[in-house]
């Protein structure tokens, strides 16, 4: 006996549902339908209320049939073809709340559906009802509201979260308000979209008014004349369409973008780390999906270009997140046909050497005027009659190696590794010597090194005796330590004795002028 394997339904709508986290993706699904609707207008409202928050989206569409009302709540039963939410899987967002409200003009019917705690019946294993009731209406009438209470996102839905700026970043990035296709097609329908906030969300403008159509900024093809004058420049690169072949046929892909500098790029909307938003974004329905920037040759840094590649062909999941046909030749003949268009503009003239040369000139020439006014400024600070006195470990082995014309022998550095514990190798009287470096001799016992490692510390001046009197008289590192002076050494005792040679550069240059050491005596 054959049988058909069974759907559990409830399970299907809670998973559909559970795809969507962010309230703002019931933005993006409602401005698609809109638009498939006809609208040229939409007007998005986001309330703060007692109950909860109300999300209510109006257009001036031709309204939703008795059939089409049905499949907005149905999964899997969309009356789309092609364009987004073919699926039936978008609408389901809706889902997680408490209540959704939607009433419909369409051919002198108005249809009012309603549908209750569809998101704890869900998690309740009943799959929730929802009724419609159908009264006459003015003929031309039309357009349709959806009202979603109580929107239930994974981490409980703010709406003070939500600000002017953020909504229209998203809308300009994540929905049809930053689609391209009106750079492939002189007819698109502009739609205007109208986003309205309660004050308590945000009262720093009244309304948020934008179109369905992303915009590059204005062209700048010539530097001017401040201290960065390529972060303006911005070029163009026209629509392209460029079919390609592959296993399953033939493919398009439509190609648009800019190139510019950090200030033009700064004029376009961006969601997320603004740094990380530039390269080649791969698209469905002119709407930016995810990033292909292997596409760009490794010596074009990805922040400088900004390209939509628009193909009807990807597949996406459910939540329109990713590609999903990754694993097919489509796609990778499309990444080749990116490859090789991006390889053109990387090679333009005004790329190379009008934009990428006048950015590293003007690089150069701010290296060189800081380090100028940096030299200058060390210049300025010095004072000829004051002794010299190191700073650092490295100024400590210039004095070495300058005290050799004051002391009785010479002693050269051999070998310099400032990240390593002994730093220095010495050529002393023909010996070569392992020896820590430093400004004090005091550093050794603070910096806590053992007294092992080297037989010989390098440093300016002993720092402060009184502190190393207190080494000698509690010892260090378990053992007892002689701190000798006159001799300028270290006898430590810990299982075995070893002496470690201290050689001060402050007293080789003052050679001539030596006065006796002091003792800790």
């Amino acid at each position: 006996m054959k049988q058909h394997p069974e759907v559990n339904e409830v399970q299907e709508f809670l998973e559909i549902a559970s795809d969507f986290e962010d309230p703002l993706e019931i933005i993006r699904e409602s401005l698609s339908n809109a638009y498939d609707a006809g609208a040229t207008e939409v007007v998005i409202t986001i309330r703060d209320t007692a109950a909860g928050s109300d999300i209510i989206i109006e257009d001036d569409g031709h309204g939703m049939s008795r059939d089409d009302l049905k499949s907005f709540f149905d999964l899997g039963n969309s009356r789309k073809t092609d364009s987004i939410g073919h699926k039936g899987h978008g609408t389901k967002i809706f889902y997680k709340s408490d209540r959704i409200v939607v009433d419909t003009a369409h051919n002198g019917s108005n249809y009012h559906a309603v549908m209750d705690q569809p998101w704890e019946k869900l998690n309740e294993k009943t799959l929730p009802e929802y009724e419609v009731t159908e009264t006459e209406t003015r003929p031309g009438n039309t357009g349709t509201r959806i009202q979603i209470s109580g929107f239930r996102s994974g981490e409980g839905f703010d709406p003070e979260s939500l600000t002017y700026d953020k909504i229209h970043h998203y809308l300009k990035w994540k929905t049809i308000a930053g689609s391209t296709a009106h750079y492939f097609d002189d007819d698109q329908r502009k739609m205007d979209i109208v986003v309205d906030l309660d004050e308590e969300i945000d009262d720093s403008q009244e309304q948020l008014v934008t179109t369905n159509q992303l915009t590059f900024p204005s062209e700048q093809l010539e530097p001017d004349n401040s201290d960065f004058p390529a972060t303006r420049m911005c070029k163009h690169y026209p629509a392209r369409e460029i079919e390609f072949e592959h296993d399953g046929g033939t493919s398009t892909v439509e190609i648009v973008g800019m190139v510019g500098g950090k200030e033009a790029r700064n004029e376009l909307p961006t969601y997320g780390r603004h740094s990380v938003q530039f390269g080649v974004w791969l698209a469905k329905d002119h709407i930016k999906v995810e990033q292909v920037n292997e596409v760009l040759s490794h010596d074009n840094e990805f922040i400088h270009f900004f390209f939509i590649a628009n193909c009807q062909d990807l597949e996406l999941s459910a939540n329109r997140g990713k590609v999903r046909n990754k694993a097919s030749s489509l796609y990778k003949e499309l990444k080749q046909e990116l490859k090789h268009y991006l390889t053109k503009v990387a090679e333009d003239p005004w790329f190379k050497e009008d934009y990428l040369e006048t950015r590293k000139r003007a690089q150069l020439r701010r290296r060189a005027q800081s380090q100028t006014t940096s030299l200058e400024e060390r210049l300025e600070s010095i004072d000829t009659n004051d002794r010299f006195k190191p700073t650092n470990r490295s100024e400590v082995l210039l004095a070495l190696e300058r005290s050799n014309n004051e002391a009785d022998n010479s002693i050269t550095v051999k070998e310099y590794k400032a990240d390593h514990e002994v730093p220095a190798i010495l050529l002393d009287d023909g010996t070569l010597r392992p020896s820590h470096v430093y400004v004090e001799l005091t550093e050794h016992f603070e910096d806590d090194y053992p007294l092992g490692s080297a037989d010989t510390i390098l440093c300016w001046s002993y720092g402060d005796i009184d502190i190393l009197r207190e080494y000698e008289r509690n010892g260090y590192h378990g053992g007892d330590v002689e701190i000798n002076l006159q001799d300028n050494q270290i006898i430590y005792h810990h299982e075995n004795r070893h002496t470690v040679d201290i050689i001060t550069v402050s007293d080789r240059l003052a050679a001539l002028e030596h006065q006796p050491l002091p003792s800790l005596d």
